[in-house]
């Protein structure tokens, strides 16, 4: 009998663009640390974070981005407390639009997705991506990772090496010109 390892993420973030944005960073990182592959992904959490910071958006809420990986499904869910206006792909876009095509691209790259309605007035999109298996071993958040490396600066011969400012002095502390 084989065990399906179950991860869940969640996170609770402001309706704005920043907010979006941190969305897809944190959600690439944790999907990184689980050794999964960030794509499709990362740029479904992108649509849908963005998509509750425009159109879930309510002033003093917050969105929550949830990520669970059962077995080689990974789940996507984005909740916001905007719940009387379901999404739906918008199919009649022209190529001036500059928005409309969020859930397009979550319909193209996503496995399966849908919209739950949950407790009022709040809504959950959600998708899912089959995924490969993880690697026997994920890796450790603060085990080393490659990655370019440099030696330490060696000034030429008969050069003298620079020049390091003394420390600044503690925080309060009054700086005088004597």
């Amino acid at each position: 009998m084989t065990q399906k390892l179950a991860r869940n993420f969640r996170a609770l973030l402001s309706p704005t663009p920043r907010g979006a944005r941190l969305a897809r960073l944190l959600a690439t990182e944790e999907l990184r640390s689980w050794g999964l592959p960030l794509d499709p992904a990362a740029n479904i959490v992108a649509e849908l974070a963005n998509n509750a910071s425009i159109h879930g958006r309510v002033p003093g809420r917050s969105f929550q981005l949830l990520l669970h990986v059962v077995g080689n499904t990974l789940r996507i869910e984005v909740t916001d407390t905007l719940g009387d206006g379901l999404p739906h792909p918008q199919h009649h876009t022209s190529g001036s639009d500059e928005t409309g095509r969020g859930l397009l691209l979550v319909t193209a790259l996503a496995d399966r997705w849908g919209v739950t309605r949950d407790l009022p007035p709040r809504k959950t999109v959600w998708a899912e991506v089959e995924v490969a298996p993880p690697a026997a071993e994920s890796p450790k958040p603060d085990a080393p990772r490659s990655g370019q490396t440099c030696a330490p600066y060696e000034p030429p011969p008969g050069e003298k090496a620079p020049h390091q400012a003394p420390p600044l002095p503690p925080a309060g502390h009054i700086h005088s010109r004597e």
